[in-house]
This record gives structure tokens, sequence and C-alpha cells, in this order.
């Protein structure tokens, strides 16, 4: 093909034949990858295409093995890459999916430099940070962006990060190799309010710049965060000491609901901006109606419902970034809004676990590994149990639901996962050694495998049972979820458990795994091995959290 797509890089941002990029100023967290996204979603309004990469410049092969205390959400696209949690938030905007090539870090493209070196790939020569690790950068940022008219590639940290000066050379040479109308640039960065003085300062924005301008990059389009809208006076200022058009000197004030950020874009004109610089042709105006129709669900609620999450890192909500969203969904489809109470599973016993759930309308626990904060889990599950509560387990929450009914119900009183006790005498989850993945191949793992890239991830086809409540949720046999995990539910201890009232909703299209559960006398309890909050978005919500919000209401009704 012919076509090439425009790229935008966010200083704080990129992008395709029109690439944007996006890139960050003087601190981090500023909101890159909602800005990155909501930028794409006002683009695809426009009837473009979009994608969007996040390359991220620490040394790890990908976040798969990293602690979500130091990085978050772990984000699984549907061809099973382990990603950042920004790649979430592009997809929760966007119509496209993302996939492996829309996440790399500096460890990947280390690799990939030294695997060539060792083949002999560059003749014995002398590797160097330019050309062969900025080459292989702008590799992958050709193939991430593929066909789409517009690729926007956010650049993690900040400007100033030794790490990302790599990113940052090689963005230069792309605005350099490529035609002029194929690249701008876009950054991100800080309007601090000081009370103290009582005025915004432009300060920052300016040495921000500044450090850009060192690198070789001049912004096309400034966006300066801030707690209150800008002043056309500090705009222009900004402007005259950044060398960057008034116009294009973009205000992004704190909103009470990020969905109004597309909106907001579009009120600035951003989008004529970015359509004007790269030469792009759209008589399409923008329909913004599904996005004001989720502001209206977020901000206009007629209820509300608690949800209490028992998690191994509920000190971070960034941990559960996804699962937050989804069940923030799930009440926009009841017209709810959804108060989430975070409860430590470590701190979780049966004696406190009354005093820290009893103002609860349904209780979930997500997914996790180790050891840590299990029996906590385990009595969340019993107190949802014995007393009718809503109660969804995701991955991790499913195998502790199957843990807790083989003791207190099943009789199968020491029964364990091989994860937290290889000895149990009733191994109700354990490490299954080979399974089919969705293209029909066998895929093999054993406990001397590696963390990384050895679970069952990514897509996968599931089929329920026409009886089940999740089946009347989904409203269909056969469904897709994304999987994280490396355990799975014993088939030699299923017999015993569905005797005694569990019942297994779902299984994997060969029938070897259990995906779903159940328990039959109750009103909503569900356990689902895979992921579903990696597929909810605002616009649709996600039948079984949905479902499960909808639960929550009428037991709050009812009790």
């Amino acid at each position: 093909s012919t076509h090439k797509p425009a790229y935008e890089i966010l200083s704080g941002l990129v992008g395709s034949e029109m690439c944007i990029r996006d890139s960050g100023g003087v601190v981090s967290s500023l909101g890159k990858g909602i800005a990155s996204a909501s930028l794409g979603a006002l683009l695809e309004s426009r009837g473009l295409s979009v994608t969007i990469l996040k390359l991220d410049p620490y040394i790890n092969l990908d976040p798969g093995t990293m602690s979500p205390f130091q990085h978050g959400e772990v984000f699984v696209t549907e061809d099973g890459s382990e990603t950042d949690l920004d790649l979430g938030h592009y997809e929760r905007f966007l119509t496209s999916k993302m996939t492996k090539a829309n996440n790399f870090t500096t460890g990947q493209v280390y690799e990939e430099v030294l695997k060539k070196e060792r083949k002999g790939d560059y003749l014995g020569g002398t590797v160097q940070v330019i050309p062969h690790v900025t080459d292989e950068i702008k590799r992958r940022i050709l193939k991430g962006a593929g066909n789409a008219d517009v690729a926007i590639v956010e650049i993690g940290g900040t400007v100033g990060d030794i790490e990302s000066q790599p990113f940052l050379e090689a963005i230069r040479q792309m605005k350099i190799e490529l035609k002029s109308y194929q690249t701008l640039f876009m950054h991100l960065t800080l309007l601090p309010f000081l009370k103290a003085a009582g005025e915004t300062k432009t300060k920052p924005t300016q040495r921000s710049v500044k450090e850009m301008l060192s690198h070789g990059l001049q912004p096309d389009i400034l966006v300066c965060r801030s707690d209150e809208p800008m002043e056309s006076d500090e705009r222009n200022k900004i402007a005259l000491f950044t060398n960057v058009n008034a116009e294009s000197v973009i205000s992004m004030p704190d909103v009470d609901s990020i969905y109004k950020i597309p909106i907001e874009l579009n009120s600035q004109q951003v989008d004529e901006i970015v359509l004007s610089k790269l030469s792009l042709n759209s008589s399409k105006k923008p329909n913004l109606n599904d996005w004001k129709k989720v502001i209206k669900e977020d901000l206009e609620p007629k209820e509300s419902v608690t949800i209490s999450m028992v998690g191994k890192y509920t000190d971070l909500a960034d941990a559960y970034k996804s699962l937050n969203e989804a069940l923030k969904h799930g009440g926009f489809k009841n017209n709810l809004k959804v108060q989430i109470n975070y409860v430590d599973s470590e701190q979780l016993n049966s004696k406190n676990t009354h005093q820290k759930l009893k103002n609860t309308d349904a209780i979930l626990v997500p997914g996790g590994f180790g050891e840590r904060g299990i029996e906590g889990m385990v009595c969340a599950v019993k107190y949802a149990r014995t007393r009718s509560i809503p109660y969804l387990g995701i991955c991790l929450g499913m195998q502790i639901a199957v843990i807790e009914f083989a003791r207190h119900i099943a009789g199968l009183n020491s029964a364990n996962s091989t994860e937290f006790n290889e000895k149990t005498k009733y191994p109700v989850v354990g490490l299954i050694h080979e399974w089919l993945d969705s293209e029909g191949s066998i895929e093999r793992r054993d406990s001397n495998s590696n963390l990384g890239g050895t679970m069952r991830l990514g897509a996968q086809d599931c089929l329920l049972n026409k009886d089940s409540l999740t089946y009347k949720l989904y409203k269909k046999v056969k469904i897709k979820e994304r999987h994280r995990h490396r355990y799975e539910v014993n088939n030699n201890l299923i017999d015993t458990l569905t005797v005694h009232g569990l019942s297994v909703a779902g299984k994997s299209v060969d029938k070897m795994l259990v995906e779903v559960i159940e328990i039959k006398d109750h009103p909503w309890f569900i356990g689902c091995q895979f992921h579903p909050e990696f597929t909810s978005d605002p616009r649709k919500g996600h039948p079984l959290f949905s479902g499960f919000i909808k639960a929550a209401k009428t037991y709050k009704i009812r009790k």
C-alpha cells in the first residue's frame, strides 16, 4: 500500500500517515494516556482510523512481572501481550483494539538489537545507540502504526528522563525522514497554581519546552494541565516564550468526568489544528453524542451502591484501573453511582469480616498472585455466600471461591491451590501443564517455567451452559474473554464440588478448563477465570458488570 499513516508524538504524545507524538513535561502522571485516548476518540469521530502506541523507557521486557505497586495494572491485549495500563485507556476511548505492537519498552528494543548483533546482522560493526537503537525504535513505531490514518505515539515519563533520550532522538529523526506534514509534536505540561502567590505559574511549561528544544524537538501543540481553565494572558505568554501559536496552546483543566476531555479538546478545535497540520481531509463533523450520553450517565446517577473490593493491592487504585472503570460502566447502565470500598485482604479475618463488610451491597475479589492475603479473601467469599450477598470473583477471585466452597460445603477441609500449598491434600486449583490455545496449538508450562510469558494469556473462547446465570447475562453460548493466569481449577475434583451445589457455567472450547462457576442456591454468585474488565467500555459497558451492579441494587433494596 502507498498509504502512509500520520504520526503525532506527545512529548508527553506521538501520532501515524499522520503521526502525533505526545510527550510529558516536568512531572509524570499528568494524564498523557487520557489525553492521547481522548484525542484519538475525537479524531475517530471525524471518520479517521486511529491507533495509539505507548513507548515505555524502563528496561523490563514488559510489565508482566512488575509489582502492581510499582507499575499499576497490567493490561492484557487480545493477542496476549502484557502491556502498560494506558492501553486500557486507549481501548476504552477508541473502537480499535490494541495489540503487542502498540506497546514496547527499552528492554525489548535492546533485546532485539543484541539478538541482531549476536547473529552478525551488523557485520561486525560497533553497536551504538545511534543508529542501531534509534533505528529499532523507528521500526517498531512504523510497525505499530500499520495502515491507520493517524497513529498517536505516547512516550512515557518526562522529557528530562535519561531513559527516554533514545526515544526522543528517534522521533527527532522521524521528523526529518518523513514528509513535513506527516508528523506533529504535542507536549503535555503542567501549569501549577500557587495559592500563596494567588497566580498560575507558566515557568515550568517554559522550562519543559526548553528541554524539548535541547533535543531538537519543537512542539506544534502544547496541552497545559491545570486546576482551572487557562486565562488568555497566560496563553499568550506561553505562546510567546515557547514559539507555539496561541491557538495551539490548549487548556486542559481538571474535570469532574474524564469523558468530558474529547469534548473539551473539540471546543478548542484541537481536531481542526491536527487535521490542518497533518494535511488530512475530513469533511465529517465530529459526532460526540455517545460521549455526551456517557457524561450524563456518569454525573447524573439516580442512586448509589457500595461494592467492597477485597484484594491484595488496594493501597494503589491504579493496580485495579480497568476493574474500577468497568464497575463504573456497570453503574452507567443502571443509573447508579458505584462507590468502591477497598478492603486489604491481608487485614481481613474471621473476627473482623462483618465489621469491614457489613455496609456493602456486593463483594468482588479481583485477580492477583502469591499467598499473601489469601485467607482474608476466603473470609470475604464465605461472608458473601452465607449472607446471599452478590459476589463476583475474577481470576484468583474465582479460584478462592472454589477453595472456600470445597472447604466449607464439600467437606474438603484443607482444600487449597498448589500455588499457595504444594502439599495440600485437596488441590482444587493447580498448575495445568498442557492446554489448547485459541488456534488449536498445545501450550505447555510447569512450575519451573519463567513467570513472564508462560501464563495463559489473551482472548480465548468460552462455551456457556444455557441454564446458567452467566448465559442469561451474555445472551449467547460462545463468548471470548481475555486471560492472565497460570493456575486452573482441578478437573479431578470437580465432580465432588458439583455434587454439593457448585455449578460449572462455562468451559474452554476443548472442555478441559473451567472458565465460569456459579452456586445454584445463591441469588447472584459468579466466578470467572478470565478478566472481563479488559473488554468493558463506557459506551457499551459489559454484561457481567452491568448484571453485578444491578444485583447489588436489588440486594440493597432487599436488605
